[in-house]
Formats: C-alpha cells, structure tokens, sequence
C-alpha cells in the first residue's frame, strides 16, 4: 500500500478525518482530486489512490469506515472498480460490485451521516457496460433511504450513444458528466439552495446539442443545477451567482455581457468553446482588460457540462472566500494553459508514459497577475504519466501596490 500499513491508516482516519464532509473522488486526476486540496472535506490518504491502477479498494474502504463525517459525498465507481478506468473494464460479477458498495451502508448506519453518491453510465467503448448498468438499476431502492441522495452521470455520449437513454431509464436523477460530479455534489453538501441566474451569451445556445452531451444544453444547465440543489433565478430577483455560459461565437460580445453583469454579480465563467480548451480571442480579453481575477470562477478543462459543473461549484463554494476564489482562478488558468500551451508543446516532443524531461515545459510558464498577486509554477507533475492531465503546484506572491497590484472586487 505504498507505504501505509492498514492499522497506519486506521489512525489516520480517526485522527483527521473530523470534518463534517467526508469526500471520496472518481480516481486521482486533478478535477477529481483537487477538492482535496480546497480545506473544505477530509479525503482518503493521496496514497490510496494510485493512478491508473486504481485504488486500493481495502484502503479505500477501512478510511471510510473510520471516518465519521455528517455528510459524504461519494463515487460509487471509486469503491466498486477502483476508478473511472477500471470501471469500464475490469472483469467483476455485477454482485461482488454491489457487495462492495455495502460499506455505504455501513458507514451511514455507524456515523448517522447523508450520503451523497454519484454513478457514472460507461462511455461507448466500455467492455463492462452492461454490468455497470445492472450495478446501476441495483441500487433503485438506495434513493428511498432517508438521507440518501443518488444521481447518475453519463460519461463521453458520442453521437448515437446509448448512454443519455440507458441513464434516463434510471429511477433517479441523471444528467451528463463524470469528472466534475463530485465538485457539484461538494456544492449541494456546503451551500445547497444557492440562488443562481443563467446568462447564454446566444440564447440560441440553449437548444445546441453539445459534444459528448446528446441533449440540449439547457437540459445540461438544469441537471447540473439540480444536482447542486441550486434554485434558478431572474437577474432581476438577484442572484448569489450568475453562471455565463459562453459558446464561442463572438469573443467581443461576450466580453461586453461580462462588463455589464460583474459590477453587480459575482460571475462564473463556463467557456464551452471547445471541448478540453478555452477560447484563447476571450481570454486574451479577459486578461487584458483585467476581468480574469475578478471572475467568481472560470473553466474551460473538459466538456461541457465539466466546465459548467466546475465554473459553478466553485463560484457557488468560494463566494465568501477572497482568497480561495483567487487559487481556484489560478488552477482554472493552468489548466487553461495546459489546453492551448502545454500539452500539445509536450505531445509534439515526448511518447507516454512521459519522461521527467517533459517537466521542462514549465518553463513556457507566462506572467500571470490576479489581484495583486503574481502567480507561480512551482511545480509541475504527470500522475498518470500521460500529457492529457497535469497537475501543477502554483504558489501566490503577493504585489505591492505601486508596482500595479489591483484591489480585490467589492461584490
């Protein structure tokens, strides 16, 4: 186990996992893992999770059985298979997968806690498809528990894709995603009933069907807001947060709703552009025009409903928190970077699994101010090898103000 003896682990659960929310990721890529590092939830030891080889289910299981908590957000995937990848081909009856959800249960029954659980609906080229949904279809019953709340998400539906129509037939909530559910399930948990107003830079954006989605956007929006157990709103009856949802057509346009709606709202930025890549023409007004650190929050990582999920748990989690809102908009900006800078400048010189010489890309790192901060890369790391993911470790220094340090925003 890499270190930690199970009896090691026992006593780290009952030292620190004291928080009244518990949170149990997918796997450890960073939109997964990166709440851990938020000062918001007790997680599992890093340890535990072991990158493409899954997590170490017995590990996984005595943390949480040691851990008492009021509230636990978790994936079912994660304590079934190991994770996300392994979901989908790791050979395993639908009854020893059900067998190992049971401590759930157990940990409900022991601590009194809400659970708040989320399972993903297999991507098209998944072998174990139909073993996952019969998992899925087992825990009908689960919802009716009190203090129960169970959703599924449907993960990379391609064109024709089964999965938007397999989840649908669940009897409880679904909607499209995977990486970002634990992230809106946190904001559900920390702040339910957040009062947010949705702003289309086109309306006409609402009836796209997007990329790897197979629904209209607006179906999108409103799965994801009922996950967060968020309650839309009017701009007029006035909103905790206004989610702008930005598609890519008129970078000008959209630069321009922002000016009008962030001296009165805290906005959260979903830039759906592309999928796995921000819009570079926004951005590029965004920085600027200095509108980038006042933002409540921005994505541009994954697929749609990533970003949206994502631009609106942590706009809805840092709302009172200057300075938690500043260090996610750095990792937003990162992970932006990374789309349009870092990995292709990797994938054109190093093969996987990735040398330590790829870390050299660090060094393409720009100059970045937020708020009178200069943000750093201090570091930079691959923990799957591969150069879709990275994850970086950014240090804020602070500016004085002679030198064009900006006042943090008033809203």
């Amino acid at each position: 186990m890499r270190g930690l003896s199970l009896l090691g682990l026992l006593l780290w659960g009952l030292s620190l996992a004291q928080a009244s929310i518990l949170y149990l990721p997918l796997d450890d890529r960073p939109p997964n893992w990166g709440p851990c590092a938020w000062e918001r939830v007790a997680c599992p030891p890093r340890e535990v999770y072991r990158g493409p080889e899954g997590a170490d289910l017995a590990a996984l299981r005595a943390w949480l059985l040691a851990s008492p908590g009021e509230k636990l957000v978790a994936s079912l995937d994660a304590l079934a298979y190991g994770g996300l990848l392994q979901s989908r081909h790791l050979a395993l009856r639908a009854e020893d997968a059900l067998a190992r959800l049971g401590p759930l249960l157990s940990w409900k029954v022991r601590y009194g806690g809400e659970l708040l659980l989320f399972g993903v609906v297999p991507r098209w080229d998944a072998t174990q498809r139909q073993r996952n949904l019969a998992v899925l279809e087992a825990l009908a019953s689960w919802p009716g528990l009190p203090g129960v709340y169970l959703e599924a998400v449907w993960d990379d539906a391609l064109r024709n894709s089964p999965a938007p129509r397999e989840a649908r037939a669940l009897p409880y909530p679904s909607r499209p995603g995977a990486d970002e559910a634990g992230q809106v399930l946190l904001l559900r948990a920390l702040r339910p009933g957040l009062k947010v107003a949705v702003v289309y830079e086109d309306e006409a954006l609402a009836e796209r069907v997007t990329p790897y989605e197979g629904i209209p956007l607006r179906d999108t929006v409103m799965g994801l807001l009922q996950s967060a157990l968020a309650q839309r709103v009017s701009l007029e009856e006035g909103p905790d947060l206004v989610l702008y949802v930005y598609g890519g057509r008129n970078p000008r346009k959209a630069t321009h709703d922002l000016l009008r709606l962030m001296p009165r709202f805290p906005v959260a930025l979903a830039d759906l552009s592309r999928v796995n890549r921000g819009d570079p023409g926004l951005m590029a007004y965004l920085v600027g025009l200095g509108l980038y650190p006042r933002l409540a929050s921005y994505a541009s990582w994954g697929t749609p409903a990533n970003n949206l999920g994502s631009a609106l748990a942590q706009g809805g989690l840092f709302l009172k928190d200057p300075e938690g809102r500043l260090r996610r908009l750095a990792e937003a900006y990162f992970a932006y970077w990374w789309g349009e800078v870092g990995r292709p400048w990797v994938r054109a010189r190093f093969p996987e699994p990735l040398p330590v010489e790829a870390q050299e890309v660090a060094a393409l790192w720009p100059y970045l101010e937020l708020e009178g901060y200069r943000v750093d890369l201090e570091g930079l790391r691959f923990p799957w090898e591969r150069s879709f993911e990275a994850e970086a470790r950014l240090g804020l220094t602070t500016l004085s103000l002679e030198f064009g340090g900006r006042a943090r925003p008033t809203w």
